[in-house]
């Protein structure tokens, strides 16, 4: 049985995409590069150790290959019969987080649970368990969701649930994310424009009206829009106008690697939010430019994954793949346009490139499952095609026979 079960995983792991495997090691050790070099001063003076962000971070990436590994041998079938077992650890987990003494409380959000080595993020867990439930019931109620309105409710009212317990952590920018991306899997999925425009109305005064309805994400938005103020620019703004800096000093082809001079304490979370300032400031234009080629050609590969396997009519997968691509894409967007001063600062880490071991495991354990849809559905591919040439070959050999001719008989 074990021997099977490995053969069956070796078979797998030969037709899996690569290519896809490639850019994500790519992204995941530019990762670990930039937080090695953008935390050095930080974790020397906090830690008596420069390596010390840079170790942790190696390590999570080494475990973060082992959760993809794993999400690679569980067939596609296990989250499409558990999803809603998912999507009640998902709620528990966002409960927990809530729970004093369970929950810790970092500037001021209580968004992380202490597991020893690493904190486990709730809210990144959270959204993939999420993915999981609504690609399941996407496939459940599909003609449901496409031609009435009650189809597409259903979700939302899900979806409201999970937006009310992650505004209590706080964690605005988890909220846009996992709205963005179910919104858009529904979209996808085949709803009618008049349900989209409905949709995308609700979506925005969703979103509108969490921005308007703290005081600090008020203030936020105030300094967002004149970080340069004289009252902004050493409160509310100094994150901002500090990694815009960062860019102006990147220039085209940068200080160099480890040239840094905001990550010496000027630029905040330098390691983690504001990863891709230092990026910017160290390899310059050029450098930034192309970690977002990286990124723009993997979550392009998913979303092209997503589109062959609707058109083979596997639609759990594609819904799947969709939303992975969706929240991949929704935190690059948001990341990089908080870094470049395009939309407010929120506390949303960079994929693969941040420092944080929760999200690291999460995206791999995510990239293991699309690895493991695309493996799978290449092999009955295969299967199917050897199956109707062996078949082709089987008719002409009788119909051959049909039309053999007698032998001769001797005159």
């Amino acid at each position: 049985m074990i021997n099977l079960a490995t053969t069956n995983f070796i078979q797998l792991w030969q037709r899996s995409d690569k290519a896809l495997v490639v850019l994500v090691m790519l992204l995941c050790s530019i990762g670990v590069v930039m937080v090695s070099s953008s935390s050095i001063d930080y974790a020397n003076h906090h830690y008596g150790q420069p390596l010390f962000f840079s170790i942790r971070q190696s390590i999570f990436f080494v475990l973060a290959i082992g959760a993809g590994t794993v999400a690679f041998y569980i067939p596609t079938q296990h989250w499409l019969t558990y999803g809603w077992l998912y999507l009640m650890l998902a709620f528990l987990l966002l409960v927990l987080v809530l729970i004093p003494g369970i929950g810790k409380e970092v500037n001021g959000s209580r968004r992380w649970i202490p597991l020893g080595l690493i904190n486990i993020q709730a809210s990144e867990v959270a959204k993939l368990f999420m993915l999981i439930y609504m690609s399941g019931y996407l496939l459940r109620r599909r003609d449901e969701v496409r031609q009435r309105w009650r189809g597409f409710l259903k979700p939302i009212a899900v979806l409201v649930l999970a937006i009310v317990l992650l505004l209590e952590e706080p964690d605005f920018g988890s909220a846009v994310v996992i709205i963005f991306a179910v919104f858009g899997m529904i979209f996808l999925a085949g709803l009618g424009f008049p349900q989209f425009i409905t949709l995308m109305t609700a979506a925005v005064i969703a979103v509108g009206s969490m921005a308007v309805s703290s005081s600090y994400r008020l203030e936020r938005l105030k300094c967002f829009l004149d970080p340069w103020q004289e009252s902004h620019r050493f409160d509310c703004g100094y994150q901002l106008t500090q990694s815009l800096i960062a860019f102006g000093r990147g220039e085209w082809t940068g200080l160099g690697l480890g040239q840094s001079i905001q990550k010496q304490f000027f630029l905040p979370e330098a390691h983690t939010d504001f990863v891709f300032a230092i990026i910017a400031e160290e390899l310059g234009f050029v450098g930034g430019a192309l970690t977002i080629v990286l990124f723009a050609l993997l979550i392009g590969k998913l979303f092209l994954l997503a589109r062959r396997l609707d058109h083979k009519k596997a639609f759990f997968e594609a819904y799947l793949t969709n939303g992975i691509a969706l929240v991949l894409a929704a935190q690059v967007f948001i990341n990089v346009g908080v870094n470049i001063g395009l939309l407010p600062t929120k506390g949303l880490t960079l994929p693969f490139l941040s420092y944080g071991g929760s999200s690291l495991l999460v995206n791999l354990f995510m990239l293991g499952i699309v690895l493991r849809i695309d493996a799978q559905h290449r092999k009955t591919q295969k299967q199917k095609t050897s199956s109707s040439i062996k078949k082709a070959g089987k008719s002409s050999t009788a119909e051959a026979s049909k039309h053999k001719l007698p032998r001769r008989l001797p005159s």
